[in-house]
Parts: C-alpha cells; structure tokens; sequence
C-alpha cells in the first residue's frame, strides 16, 4: 500500500538499505544519525527502525541490535524507492565503444557481454546466446562435392546455419544445383517449416527432395533448446560474506552451472516480449536455491524473431541501482546489434 509507510519511514528504509549494501554489517540509529546527518534523534530512529521491523522490511541478527533489510524491504526498495537509475555517460560511452569494435564478430558478443556485466555490475554474469523463436528459412546453398554427393548448407533467419551430405541418384552439374537453389530461394523465403511442408508436394521431384528434407532440419531445429551459456564472475561472487555458508554457495553455483536449472528459471522469469527488466530478490518463493540471491534478468534482441536472455547474480543485499542500469544498457546494446545483423542484413 502506497500510505503503508511514511515520508520519513521510506527515507530510511532507503537509507538501511543503501548502508547495508555497502558494508554488509546491521545498521543502528547511532550509525544513520551521524553518517547521514539526520536531524532527528538516535531515539526517533530508534522507533522508526522498530516500526520498519513490525512491518517486515528489516529484521535484526539475534547478536547485534542493528538491522538488515529483509526480501519485503528489498522489493520496497526496487520497485518504490529506487528510482530511473542510469550508468554514468562516461561507462556508457566505454561499453558502447568495445561493443562497436566486435560488431562484425558475432562469436565475441556473448564473452564480451558477460565480462562487460560482470565487472560493471560487480556480480555473476549470465548471457545466453540469441536464439530464434521458430526457424524460418532464409537460403540454401547445393554444392557438388564428388561423383552424386552434394553437400545441403541451409541458412535460417536469425544466422543459423545447418549443414547435411546428400547421396543423389545420379550425378548433377553445379549449374543444374544452383538453378534448384535459386528456385527453392524464391519460392521458400521466410517462410517456416509447416508452411514449406504443403508446398513440397507441387515442386518437381528433385526441388520436393531438397525441400522436405529442409522441412526436417528446421523441425529438428525448433525442437532443440537454448544452447551455450556464457559466465563471468562467479569466482568474486562467492568471495562475499553471504555465501560464506556451503549452503547459500551451492545455490549460486547451481544456478549458474545446471543448464536445466537455469532454463527453468530464465522461462518461469522472463516474458518473451523484450525490453523489460525482472529482479527476483530471495528466490520469491519459488526457488530455494536461490535463497540468498537475487537476479536481475532482461531479454535482448527482436521480439518474435530472436531473443535471449541475460543477468547478474548476486547476494540479496547487492548494488540494484547499479544491476539494473547495467542490465538493461548491455540488453539494449545487443538489441541493436542483433536487429542490425538478423533484421536489417
């Protein structure tokens, strides 16, 4: 509720959080009174921190009378207190320029996205690699090898690229392949496998053969899931207090390792529309591994076309103004660079 807490109450809710991220040790009154110049006394704190607590956004370590933010307090603090963050223009303009510079090299986005999240959020960074909502044809090539093979290189819209050796009946001249290819090109651009598949039945038989046997690579192709993900950071990540307990490390390796884990979440997560930043603080219930973290996702590239997914993973008490900028500037970046590849090429 919008009238749950009070001007002063938010201020320092905010004020808890922000000192806790940066020490990781409870917060007092005494501690915001004098570091913050507050002027009200350590015993108005003193309520205020009290009532924060009935509330459920702090809570105390049993040995120390100082607070923490709880997950409430963190959500409160995301969704309510933190405000339009943005990364400084000068660490804009430096990731901006590196992604330039790989623009031509598609092998290097991801690597380089997952670095550049990692050591600008200061947490573990995750990157998938773009992956096309359904296959869609975009060319292929015939290409005569030796006696009756040829070799079947299809492209797919958003760059995949499959490769099949075919066994012919008889042998074909290049000229004669390439006059099939430029048909099938034609008559086969941008269209999916069940659309192509109605259409194999009123080509000439050779044009039917290479036609359905495309039909089956892109149905396998749909049926596949998400491929390599790309780390960094994981290594810093586990050096904090947090994770100190083997418990709360093996959430975080897990999530960041187990490949079916990850697609879980990334699925359950994020919508397939792209553009939108999600932050899940203490697993929201959902994921116990994920207790003592949380993750701030986004999904880059062309809605309906190719997406994927990238984030940092940290502790519940991590950097949100500075995650979520960071997030959603690389997630724009790759938009770009991917509508410039997949889209406009």
């Amino acid at each position: 509720m919008d009238d749950e807490l009070t001007s002063r109450q938010r201020t320092i809710l905010g004020l808890v959080v922000r000192e806790y991220v940066e020490t990781a040790s409870p917060i007092s009154s005494r501690a915001l009174v004098e570091n913050y110049g507050l002027d009200v006394s350590t015993a108005t704190i003193r309520n205020e921190l009290a009532r924060l607590e009935e509330l459920g956004y702090l809570t105390h370590p049993h040995t120390s009378a100082g607070r923490i933010p709880t997950d409430k307090g963190y959500r409160r603090f995301v969704t309510r207190l933190l405000g339009g963050v943005e990364l400084p223009l000068q660490e804009r303009r430096t990731i901006a320029h590196q992604f330039y510079q790989a623009r031509q090299d598609l092998e290097q986005w991801m690597p380089l996205a997952a670095s550049v999240l990692a050591r600008t959020a200061r947490g573990a960074a995750l990157v998938t690699a773009p992956q096309a909502a359904e296959s869609r044809y975009k060319h292929v090539q015939l290409i005569s090898t030796q006696g009756q093979s040829v070799l079947l290189v299809l492209v797919l819209r958003g760059g995949v690229v499959k490769q099949q050796m075919l066994n012919l009946l008889e042998p074909s001249s290049q000229e004669m392949l390439n006059e099939a290819s430029d048909r099938l090109n034609q008559l086969l651009s941008g269209l999916s496998a069940d659309e192509i598949a109605p259409r194999v039945s009123e080509l000439p038989t050779f044009e039917a053969e290479i036609a359905a046997i495309v039909v089956s690579i892109m149905s396998r192709t749909n049926a596949q899931t998400a491929g390599v993900v790309y780390r960094d950071g994981l290594s810093e990540v586990l050096q904090q207090p947090e994770f100190a307990e083997g418990e709360h490390a093996q959430g975080l390796v897990r999530v960041m390792e187990e490949h079916s884990f990850l697609e879980a979440v990334l699925t359950d997560a994020l919508s397939p529309e792209v553009g939108n930043v999600r932050v899940l603080i203490g697993g929201e219930g959902r994921w116990d591994e994920l207790q003592a973290c949380s993750l701030v996702l986004a999904r880059y590239g062309v809605t309906g076309l190719i997406t994927g997914a990238l984030g940092i993973l940290g502790p519940t008490r991590m950097s949100y103004g500075r995650a979520i900028s960071t997030v959603r500037y690389v997630a724009g970046l790759l938009s770009d660079l991917v509508y410039d590849t997949y889209v406009e090429s």
